[in-house]
């Protein structure tokens, strides 16, 4: 290995800068390609540069802008001088295959990047005082690096795109269900959203205490046991062991205080061991890492893919993570905001939903009346909101002591909702959910319980012509600002655009136009 010249390609190089001399539309092919560092010599990659600096104002790219913008620079002895730019033009006689010479360049450049990170993690294992876990974090993140900085998808046409988007439409009118991604087991949200979609970010913030993590588990879970989809769980805030020990109290449903003490009786224990079968074989991967960056969440999501396939990941939470490797802090929002792409980006490039867990600020406490969540409460950053495909909000009316609503009177025991705030490719519905307390579980609301708390539909009108005769008016939903989606169990809100078609049909009274 040593002795050898690094792997490179002067004729290629030299075609390819020749080849951005001659014609124009050579730098627009090639300048998504190549980097100044994908180039051997230090005067193509000065050439490039300049090139680059040309295309970049819109100037023309020739032999004397080139010329002339290096020695504006002064660094056209860097480069060889006007004689050597002149001989490139030399190299070629067309541009016609430039993108492949390109390529191989790339090629090349990746070829030296992999040796010289290989050299290194080669020297750093012969040194006793290396930590080897620290060195295998770094030799992940450098090879990861050299890919993310070297191989990027290209477009896609029209025609490939249709065929795509024909062939996935076909397998869903195939599917009975009509679930097109993971489903979630909570029939009302999974009518809704069709299960989580693969490339979905997924954002689930509420105040504490209102059971995020109860309810992530519960969609892992039921991916997992019910559905037999791997899943991945990062948890930031919990043990591995912790979160294993409310998954079997959810599954048993045996109180988390006599799970926590071991305080079981006989039948309990029997109850235990019979019922923890199910998730002893389900396919859930738990990483209690703490304090986990973005960098190592992206690597072992690939190899999580890789190895297991996995089909979901959930993340508790979103603000206990770091945005930088090196554990440098810079502003907080800043961070968030970069560790929220990354997350959008790692649903896109492993083609699987992404659940992320988010606090929420203290707005919502402060709030009189209802408190339920809305958007600008999301916490330390408004780039949560951008880059997430839905905003789920868990509101549990039990947490604040209250027990009935305004509109409708007495709510179930245990009743909270699940809002869409927002759905990139769907409705903004609420979803009526039950929470069970002792085993920290959410389930279905039963349609024949909830079928008392729904709004009552209004009579028809009687003979007598008095459309507004019938059983004293109705009842409304639990949400005043919501109302019924019929029998589906799901509460639909109403539009700020019919109150303001009813204000204005109110004005303009019968007025002919």
């Amino acid at each position: 290995m040593y002795g050898k010249l690094p792997p490179q390609a002067r004729e290629l190089e030299e075609a390819v800068l020749g080849a951005m001399l001659i014609d124009r539309d050579a730098v627009s092919e090639i300048i998504d390609i190549l980097k100044p560092e994908s180039f051997y010599l230090d005067a193509h990659q000065t050439v490039y540069r300049a090139i680059m600096g040309l295309f970049e104002r819109s100037e023309p790219v020739d032999i004397l802008t080139v010329t002339e913008a290096l020695r504006k620079s002064g660094e056209l002895e860097m480069a060889g001088g006007a004689y050597f730019i002149a001989e490139l033009s030399n190299k070629v006689t067309s541009a016609a295959n430039v993108e492949h010479h390109a390529r191989i360049v790339s090629q090349k450049h990746i070829q030296r990047e992999l040796i010289s990170i290989s050299t290194t993690i080669i020297k750093d294992a012969y040194e006793d005082t290396t930590d080897v876990l620290e060195l295998l974090d770094r030799s992940e993140q450098a090879l990861f690096g050299v890919a993310e900085q070297n191989l990027r998808r290209s477009y896609d046409d029209m025609k490939s795109l249709i065929s795509k988007a024909i062939k996935e439409i076909d397998e869903v009118r195939q599917h009975e269900d009509s679930l097109t991604g993971v489903a979630s087991g909570f029939m009302n949200l999974d009518r809704l959203t069709s299960g989580w979609q693969k490339s979905d970010l997924i954002v689930i913030a509420a105040r504490p205490g209102m059971g995020k993590t109860a309810f992530t588990l519960a969609l892992g879970r039921n991916a997992a046991v019910d559905f037999k989809k791997p899943v991945a769980l990062f948890s930031l805030e919990m043990s591995s062991v912790q979160l294993v020990k409310r998954l079997i109290s959810m599954e048993t449903e045996l109180t988390g205080d006599k799970i926590r003490k071991g305080n079981l009786a006989d039948h309990e224990w029997i109850q235990l061991t019979q019922m923890t079968g199910n998730l002893a074989n389900a396919p859930i991967f738990i990483d209690d890492t703490p304090a986990l960056n973005i960098f190592e969440l992206r690597a072992k999501c690939r190899r999580l893919k890789q190895k297991h396939d996995i089909q979901l990941i959930v993340i508790d939470y979103l603000q206990l993570m770091s945005g930088t490797p090196n554990g440098k802090q810079g502003n907080r929002e800043q961070e968030i905001s970069n560790i929220s792409r990354s997350l959008k980006s790692i649903a896109k490039e492993l083609h699987v939903p992404v659940i992320a867990l988010s606090q929420l600020s203290r707005a919502v406490e402060t709030r009189g009346g209802v408190k339920r969540p809305m958007l600008s409460d999301l916490r330390e950053s408004g780039a949560i909101e951008q880059d997430a495909d839905m905003v789920i909000f868990l509101y549990r009316p039990e947490y604040y002591g209250l027990t009935t609503d305004e509109q409708s009177g007495p709510l179930p025991p245990g009743y909270a909702e699940v809002i869409i705030a927002k759905h990139r490719n769907g409705a903004l519905e609420t979803v009526p959910v039950r929470f069970i307390d002792k085993f920290a579980k959410f389930t279905d609301l039963d349609a024949a319980e909830y079928s008392g708390y729904r709004p009552k539909v209004a009579a028809p009108p009687s003979n007598s012509g008095n459309a507004h005769s019938g059983s004293g008016g109705g009842r409304f939903s639990p949400l005043s600002d919501h109302v019924s989606n019929g029998d589906s169990g799901v509460i639909k809100r109403s539009s700020k655009m019919d109150e303001f078609e009813e204000d204005f049909s109110d004005d303009i009274g019968d007025v002919p136009f």
